[in-house]
């Protein structure tokens, strides 16, 4: 079996990679596996370092929206797990147009990219937040979506599309979607790497409203592992939801990573809550537990404390990272929240 694997530097996607290449989701391993990835300020060639010497990979640098290099790079391939997106929503609220070009647009070019070249099964991997927020109990998949941001706006696009293509053209395409996720490798902006950076640095950590905000948490490798059980046992045109089982809210999370870090509530700076901030995620689970067998095994203080270890221990990972952004956000006519501009070239990489 070959895979090509959309944003496979990324946080999410490395980690699927690195898992697939070692046989750890139990499906037998694969011939080959193609990174197709943009390499913009959130995709990071170093996190495919632990694999980077396994012949069977291949990293293709480049963008999921140029028809022609997708067109190349398809044929031969079993399986496609798309991971490749802008995923933060403040950036997404000051800059809306990549969220729509690389989420959307690119999500076209690969499913017509697929289809014409007979690819086995779509995986398209999206997240909890297309639903908009919830009140109470838990979204079921056939909840009707309501995203909230540019970004899940962008996201809910690129699910409809591929569905539709499953109805329209029997594409075998699998969505799942994914709950707030955590773990080693992940860019620090989101909620987890951001405040444990900052408070290894001795700097504030900012905390959005009231702090209410409740999310739902699951650790790297078991979405991973559940992304995997939709590739291979999930039911072409079927929605599988993928959430870690424990809810929080971010001034509980803060909680948890003042302690773990050694800080205490002085360091946190209560900031105006985000534009369209959802109040709360939740995801029903049933289906993905009765048709894929997927269980979470990663406990959130078990995740929690081995990743602020991960932080901690990885210096040389993530302060290059930090400067690289802070350069990139300083140039003149750069939004506060942008990263630097992407190459746009297409290019197969030598691997670290």
């Amino acid at each position: 079996m070959r895979v090509l694997v959309t944003g496979g530097a990324g946080f999410i996607g490395s980690e699927y990679v690195r898992g697939l290449l070692s046989g750890r989701y139990g499906f037998g391993e694969p011939t080959g596996v193609t990174v197709l990835d943009k390499l913009t300020y959130s995709g990071n060639q170093a996190n495919l370092a632990p694999v980077a010497a396994d012949p069977r990979l291949r990293l293709v640098v480049g963008d999921v929206c140029d028809a022609a290099l997708v067109d190349a790079v398809m044929p031969g391939h079993d399986l496609v797990v798309h991971f490749a997106a802008e995923t933060h929503v403040d950036r997404s609220i000051v800059a809306a147009a990549p969220f729509v070009s690389t989420n959307v647009v690119g999500t076209q070019v690969l499913l017509d990219a697929a289809l014409r070249h007979g690819v086995e099964r779509f995986v398209q991997v999206s997240t909890d937040e297309v639903y908009g927020s919830i009140d109470h109990g838990a979204w079921t998949e056939d909840q009707p979506l309501a995203p909230s941001s540019p970004y899940s706006a962008a996201k809910a696009g690129a699910d409809l599309l591929a569905l539709a293509y499953h109805r329209t053209h029997g594409l075998p395409v699998v969505v799942t979607r994914g709950s707030n996720t955590y773990g080693p490798y992940q860019f620090p902006e989101k909620l987890i790497p951001l405040f444990v950076t900052n408070l290894l640095d001795g700097r504030p950590v900012p905390l959005y409203g009231d702090g209410g905000n409740v999310r739902d948490w699951l650790h790297v490798t078991d979405h991973c592992a559940g992304i995997a059980l939709a590739a291979h046992r999930g039911r072409p045109g079927r929605v599988y939801h993928l959430g870690g089982g424990t809810e929080l809210t971010n001034k509980e999370l803060t909680g948890r990573l003042l302690e773990a870090c050694g800080a205490g509530w002085e360091m946190v700076v209560n900031v105006p809550d985000r534009k369209g901030h959802d109040r709360r995620y939740a995801l029903d689970t049933t289906r993905a537990r009765r048709e894929l067998g997927f269980a979470p095994r990663v406990g959130l203080s078990e995740g929690l404390a081995a990743t602020v270890a991960w932080y901690r221990d990885h210096r040389d990972w993530w302060e290059p990272l930090r400067a690289r952004d802070r350069e990139a956000t300083a140039a003149p006519g750069v939004p506060a929240t942008a990263g630097p501009a992407p190459a746009t070239s297409a290019r197969t990489a030598a691997l670290p």
